[in-house]
This record gives C-alpha cells, structure tokens and sequence, in this order.
C-alpha cells in the first residue's frame, strides 16, 4: 500500500488516474453552469 499501489486513493493522485477509489468531478452542462453562475436552481 503506497504509491505504488494501483488501487489505493495515493497510488491514484501518484499515477494521475481516476477509479472507485478516486472519483473525477463530473463537469456541468452550459445551460446548468449558467443557472448555476446565475443562483438559479433548476426545477423551482
């Protein structure tokens, strides 16, 4: 367990990649990144 470690969150931040382990942030579509700038919340 360590950076070596494919599996572990370090080994991941280590190598650059993303898994279970280590979760990418999803990025926003322009229309909710625009509600979203605005204060708007969708569905209100």
């Amino acid at each position: 367990m360590g950076k070596g470690d494919r599996r572990t969150r370090r080994g991941k931040i280590f190598r650059g990649s993303y898994g279970t382990t280590r979760l990418k942030k999803k990025k926003l579509k322009k229309k909710a990144a625009e509600a979203a700038k605005a204060g708007k919340v969708e569905g209100q």
